[in-house]
C-alpha cells in the first residue's frame, strides 16, 4: 500500500509541475507573441481559434490576445492528428511531411522547416505551405512565395456561408495581407467536410509514426518470445513470456474456438490476435502521461481500415451456406425473400461500420474527458492569474483524471476484446457450416 501510495503522490506532483510548466509556457508564449488557446477578434463579427501560436488580427495588429480559456477546443486540438508530435506543447519533435500538389510536383521536408528562427517570432511557411493547428496547409495567392522559407505572421479564420452551409475558412498574414488556407485533399465525399484540393498530404503523422512504433515494439517482443519458447521447450514460461501467454490462450480458447470451430480457428488465428494487439498497444499508449496524448484508435480513418479490413475476410471466406442466407433465403415465402435480402445487404455494410464507429467513440471520448478535466486548472486559476483557483483547480484535475485514468485503462482492454470477438463472431458465421 506504502507503495502505491507513493507512486500516486509521484504521480500527482508531475501533473501539477506539468501543469504548472503548460501554464507557464502559455504565458511565455504569450509575451512572446505567441498564443495557444486564445480566440482572436477579426473586424466586429469574425472569430478565430488558433492553437499553434501567433494570433495577428486582419494582419493589422489589433489582434486580442485575450478571452476565455476554450477546453473545448484545446481537448480536440490535442486529440486531433498533426504533423508534428508535441509533448506538454513544449517539445516539438519534427515529422517528416510528404506533400504532393498537382502544378508544382512533390515536396519532401521535414515539419521543423515550419518552425521560425531564433531570432524570429511567429511562424514560418515553406515551399508555400504553413503548419496552422498542427496540419499542413497550402497558402492558396499567387503573391506569396512559393520556394524556400518565409516569415509569417498569425492565422486568422472567417466564417462564410457555402452552399447554404457555414463553413471556417483559414487566413495566414504575410506583409499585412490576409492570404487564404486550403486544406489537404480528403476523400470522403464532403461528409466529414473534406474535399479534393489541389495538393495531397502523404505525411508521417503523430498517429502514423505512433503505429510504426508500437509496431517496432511488438515485433521485437513477439520475436523474442518465438525465441524463447524455441529454446525452451519443455520449460516454464517466464518474464513477459508468462505474461502473454494466458492472453494468447483466452483469444484461443475463449475466442477463437467458440466461434470459427476448433477445426478452422487456426486459419484466423494470427488475424485476431493481430487485431487485439494492434489495438490494445496503440490504446495503452494512449493513456501514458505527457507523450503526446495520441488518439490512434480515436481517428476514423484507422478503425476505418481495420473494419474494411474483417469485412473483406468475412465475405471472401463467407461459404455458399452464408451468401443463401444474404441473398436467397431457404424456408421463407418468395414474396418476402427480395425484402429480406436487401435487409441482409444491409447488414453487411452496418456490422463494419458499428466496428468503426463503437472503437473511435469510446477512445476519443475518453481522452475528451481527461483533457477537459485538466483543463479545470485553467478555469479555475483563470490562465494562471488566480493561485489559489488554481491550486482547488489543481486538485479536482488530479482526482477527476486519475479516475477517469483508470477507467480509460479498463476500456482499453474491453474495447480491443469487443473488437476482436465480434470480428470473430462474423468470420464464424461466415464460414459456418450448414446443419
Amino acid at each position: 500500500m506504502h507503495k502505491i501510495a507513493g507512486v500516486l503522490l509521484i504521480f500527482c506532483l508531475t501533473v501539477l509541475s506539468a501543469t504548472s510548466l503548460a501554464q507557464n509556457h502559455s504565458h511565455d508564449h504569450h509575451d512572446n507573441g505567441h498564443d495557444h488557446s486564445h480566440e482572436q477578434h477579426v473586424g466586429d463579427e469574425h472569430h478565430a481559434d488558433d492553437h499553434e501560436g501567433h494570433h495577428d488580427n486582419a494582419c493589422g495588429g489589433h489582434g486580442d490576445h485575450g478571452g476565455e480559456y476554450d477546453p473545448k477546443a484545446t481537448a480536440m486540438h490535442h486529440i486531433s492528428d498533426a504533423n508534428v508530435y508535441t509533448i506538454l506543447d513544449a517539445v516539438r519533435i519534427p515529422l517528416p511531411c510528404i506533400l504532393y500538389a498537382k502544378d508544382k510536383g512533390w515536396d519532401v521536408f521535414m515539419s521543423s522547416k515550419f518552425e521560425p528562427g531564433h531570432h524570429d517570432n511567429g511562424h514560418a511557411a515553406y515551399n508555400g505551405y504553413v503548419l496552422h493547428e498542427g496540419a499542413v496547409k497550402r497558402v492558396i495567392a499567387e503573391e506569396f512565395p512559393s520556394e524556400g522559407q518565409v516569415h509569417v505572421g498569425g492565422f486568422t479564420h472567417e466564417k462564410i456561408e457555402v452552399d447554404g452551409k457555414e463553413r471556417s475558412i483559414g487566413y495566414v498574414c504575410y506583409e499585412g495581407e490576409k492570404m487564404q488556407l486550403e486544406e489537404k485533399t480528403v476523400f470522403d465525399g464532403g461528409v466529414l467536410g473534406g474535399a479534393i484540393t489541389s495538393f495531397y498530404d502523404l505525411s508521417i503523422t503523430k498517429n502514423v509514426a505512433s503505429m510504426i512504433l508500437i509496431l517496432i515494439i511488438f515485433f521485437f517482443i513477439f520475436r523474442w518470445i518465438a525465441r524463447a519458447y524455441q529454446n525452451g521447450k519443455g520449460k516454464a514460461p517466464r518474464g513477459i513470456q508468462s505474461l502473454l501467454e494466458p492472453v494468447i490462450l483466452y483469444i484461443r480458447d475463449e475466442v477463437a474456438i467458440p466461434f470459427l470451430g476448433r477445426d478452422r480457428y487456426a486459419k484466423y488465428m494470427p488475424l485476431l490476435l493481430s487485431i487485439f494487439f494492434f489495438i490494445l498497444g496503440l490504446n495503452l499508449w494512449g493513456q501514458v502521461p505527457f507523450l503526446g496524448g495520441t488518439n490512434v484508435t480515436g481517428s476514423l480513418t484507422v478503425t476505418m481500415v481495420l473494419a474494411i479490413l474483417v469485412f473483406l475476410i468475412v465475405n471472401f471466406s463467407g461459404n455458399k451456406h452464408y451468401w443463401q442466407h444474404i441473398l436467397w433465403m431457404p424456408g421463407v415465402p418468395v414474396a418476402v425473400k427480395p425484402l429480406l435480402a436487401v435487409i441482409e445487404l444491409m447488414s453487411m455494410f452496418i456490422k463494419p461500420l458499428t466496428l468503426m464507429l463503437r472503437l473511435a467513440g469510446n477512445i476519443t471520448a475518453g481522452h475528451i474527458a481527461i483533457l477537459s478535466f485538466i483543463g479545470l486548472i485553467f478555469i479555475f486559476g483563470d490562465s494562471g492569474q488566480n493561485m489559489t483557483g488554481g491550486t482547488v483547480g489543481s486538485v479536482l484535475s488530479v482526482a477527476l483524471t486519475l479516475f477517469m485514468m483508470a477507467i480509460e485503462l479498463i476500456v482499453a482492454f474491453i474495447q480491443a476484446y469487443v473488437f476482436t470477438i465480434l470480428s470473430a463472431s462474423y468470420i464464424g458465421a461466415a464460414i459456418e457450416e450448414h446443419h
